[in-house]
């Protein structure tokens, strides 16, 4: 029998986000300290996100509208980067994306960090953009899966195909 293993990955629910686009875009549409700042979010691209309005205070109210709207469908704030607010025209645009996978840069820390904590028998191989983790005893296993929820890289990471 194979040893028991487990896969660090870092993925977005596409739906979960489009929901919140939709809830955000339901608010700003509602709430009176938005009407007539022209207010928007849409998706740009594959995996970006595009908030405007009038005004530099109001895109950045609807994006922590935005935010607030994420956290609501469980989606962690790691795994949005926007940028900075920017004037195009009359109108001022934050663009932000959707984080996806691993880097292997990353992927070479966590693996660094799982190796540093000192558990017999328990290795990090990376593939592709997640990270396998196998070891001899289930117990090493929930430990290091404890261990990198307290650390902190930068990413959003869930843990998969726990065996």
């Amino acid at each position: 029998m194979a040893d028991p293993s487990f896969d660090v990955v870092s993925k977005v629910d596409r739906q979960e986000v489009d929901n919140a686009l939709n809830q955000t875009t339901k608010e700003l549409s509602q709430r009176f300290d938005f009407r007539g700042s022209n207010a928007s979010v849409a998706w740009s691209g594959e995996e970006g996100i595009a908030l405007q309005a009038d005004t530099e205070d109001r895109v950045k109210a609807a994006l922590e509208v935005f935010r607030e709207k994420l956290v609501k469908r469980g989606i962690s704030l790691k795994a949005f980067e926007p940028g900075d607010p920017q004037l195009s025209g009359r109108t001022y645009k934050i663009t932000g994306s959707i984080v996806q996978g691993i880097t292997s840069e990353n992927a070479k820390k966590i693996a660094k960090r799982v190796r540093d904590e000192g558990l017999k028998g328990v290795q990090a191989q990376i593939q592709g953009d997640q990270l396998r983790v196998t070891g001899k005893k289930k117990d090493d296993l929930q430990a290091v899966i404890a261990l990198l929820k307290d650390s902190d890289f930068g990413i959003a990471l869930q843990f998969t195909n726990y065996r």
